[in-house]
């Protein structure tokens, strides 16, 4: 079945200013979430495909990335900051309520979107990162310990001037205003060309190699992506979109996300421990790093996503699932939404 429309750009008012969007077909809304370092273009495979089986198809540029607006101020990037700009999408768009896709950040957006909003979003689907629910250790001092040496209790740690550490984990290193910027923007193609590599199924470092999710003592992430090759979902003109939105915008805005994960915590502790009880979906890559961090969260399931209606591992796929999958991914949304309550 064809779709029913071609893609259309469009700018609506949102908290942040304005929020870029692409939408295609006609039908019940759903609205979807990219992570980083993307842009609504990530949901290019998806967008017609949902358009033709009689959704209303919306990907966002979230705050901070493509066309939408950046604010200055590293604190406008809170959890329920973007949250907000959701609910003024779907507003705009002259819906009441929506179903909500997310992958990566995309994904704990749209969770906590509907975890806090359940009035406005009436399902919720998340790719490659699993619901976890608000509370627990403040997140800055778990991501601390996961440099691989001391106990991380020290002051300071991993953070500048504090004593070295072996290895730091990436939201560590990317927590400090313009130090992963000046890392990334003097060549924003090469670097997300290997990062994309870095993290997807046919092209991540082999086992034993330096992880890339880590740098060493007062290196770079880059020192540890592979070089010289693009994931096979990944071609020439799709990476010059990415790379040409960020050598327009810089890199901060989207990095700001990362350095609001301790004002989350604090802004959030109302749902601390809360699940999600509208209906869900996951859809997970076999060979992403976050479902090994994150096994405990996708045991709990049970607990934590009360309305869960499919999770799903794809095997051999990396992080980057709806690019790398598109046509498994498309049948698991579609059959998911089908089955979801009119």
């Amino acid at each position: 079945m064809p779709p029913t429309a071609t893609p259309t750009h469009r700018l609506v008012p949102s908290p942040a200013g304005r929020i870029h969007l692409v939408e295609q077909g006609s039908g019940p809304l759903v609205l979807l979430l990219h992570g980083f370092p993307e842009s609504w273009y990530a949901w290019r495979h998806q967008l017609a495909a949902l358009a033709s089986a009689g959704y209303r198809a919306v990907a966002i540029d979230v705050r901070g990335y493509g066309r939408s607006s950046k604010p200055e101020a590293v604190e406008a990037y809170r959890m329920l900051d973007l949250v907000a700009d959701n609910v003024a999408v779907v507003e705009a768009l002259g819906e009441r309520s929506a179903v909500v896709v997310g992958h990566d950040w995309g994904a704990t957006i749209a969770a906590t979107s509907t975890l806090t909003r359940p009035d406005v979003f009436r399902a919720v689907g998340l790719l490659g990162v699993p619901y976890t629910p608000p509370g627990g250790p403040r997140p800055s001092e778990v991501f601390a310990r996961m440099g691989g040496a001391g106990s991380g209790d020290e002051p300071g740690a991993g953070s500048p001037g504090a004593h070295p550490r072996p290895e730091e984990f990436y939201i560590s290193y990317f927590q400090q205003p313009g130090r992963a910027e000046a890392e990334m923007e003097p060549d924003v193609r090469g670097w997300l060309a290997g990062f994309y590599a870095a993290l997807s199924a046919d092209t991540m470092p082999a086992p034993g190699a330096p992880d890339p999710h880590f740098t060493g003592a007062g290196g770079t992430l880059r020192e540890r992506f592979p070089v010289g090759v693009l994931p096979s979902w990944l071609g020439e003109r799709d990476l010059d979109v990415y790379a040409g939105e960020f050598e327009r915008t810089g890199m901060a805005g989207a990095l700001n996300r990362y350095r609001n994960m301790d004002r989350d915590w604090a802004d959030l502790a109302d749902w601390a421990g809360r699940p999600i009880t509208r209906p869900s979906l996951f859809i997970g890559g076999e060979r992403d790093a976050s479902l090994a961090w994150l096994a405990d969260a996708v045991k709990a399931f049970p607990e934590t996503l009360p309305g869960l209606l499919g999770s799903h591992i794809l095997d051999g796929c990396g992080h980057f699932v709806q690019q790398e999958r598109p046509e498994e991914t498309n049948r698991i949304l579609l059959d998911w939404l089908a089955s979801l309550p009119a």
